[in-house]
């Protein structure tokens, strides 16, 4: 007999939580559905913050660092780095915000253009000219409508996303190399390390109140 039942997850694991409570409902089960926000993408609707967001931006910001460091160094260096972000960019830009090494984030919320006048490569050939190197900081979500999308799904129903990081190392090659400029272009893909790490104080303490509180 189950009296208390305890859901972590996101939108998807919500929606079913509700499902099953309905259901009890419906049965007058007296069973307690308890639902806890998990996500570290930090997208749940009235949620101002969840567990894993801090700890993830933190790490994020060991990647950009690597990027800069690498950038900095080559001549005219191009740091990209794509971080999570299936439905949204929080990641890439409180990463990118803290960080204060990015000169370009792309997220999904905000559409845009690689090519033409004011289009990211050619802001990207600008940042080259007056400084010398560069950094960008690419949600994987961003810029889906740009690539083309197989249309496939996971086990879990979300589509799969086709790669915006890898289509943007080589349009920068492409690009650079069409107008004849040197670029050393250095991409970094932390996406599994950015989830698999040890939550710092800020995540420890929120996770210590969600389960006191459920």
């Amino acid at each position: 007999r189950i009296d208390m039942l305890f859901v972590l997850g996101g939108n998807g694991t919500h929606a079913g939580a509700n499902a099953i409570h309905d259901e009890c409902r419906k049965r007058k089960l007296k069973v307690s559905v308890v639902a806890v926000p998990k996500t570290i993408d930090n997208d749940i609707p009235l949620m101002d913050k969840t567990f894993g967001f801090d700890t993830a931006v933190e790490e994020a910001q060991r990647a950009i660092n690597s990027a800069y460091i690498e950038a900095r160094s080559a001549y005219h260096g191009i740091g990209l780095v794509k971080l999570m972000g299936r439905s949204s960019g929080f990641i890439a830009m409180h990463a990118s915000l803290s960080s204060g090494q990015v000169d370009v984030c792309l997220i999904p919320e905000v559409s845009f253009a690689l090519d033409g006048e004011y289009g990211v490569l050619q802001h990207l050939e600008q940042l080259i000219k007056n400084k010398g190197f560069c950094v960008v900081c690419v949600a994987e979500a961003a810029g889906q409508e740009l690539l083309q999308n197989s249309g496939a799904t996971d086990a879990s129903g979300n589509a799969i996303l086709s790669d915006i990081g890898v289509h943007m190392q080589q349009k920068i090659k492409t690009h650079f190399k069409g107008i004849g400029v040197h670029a050393d272009i250095k991409y970094i893909d932390p996406t599994y390390m950015v989830r698999a790490c040890r939550a710092n104080a800020s995540d420890a303490i929120l996770c210590t109140v969600l389960g006191q509180n459920a």
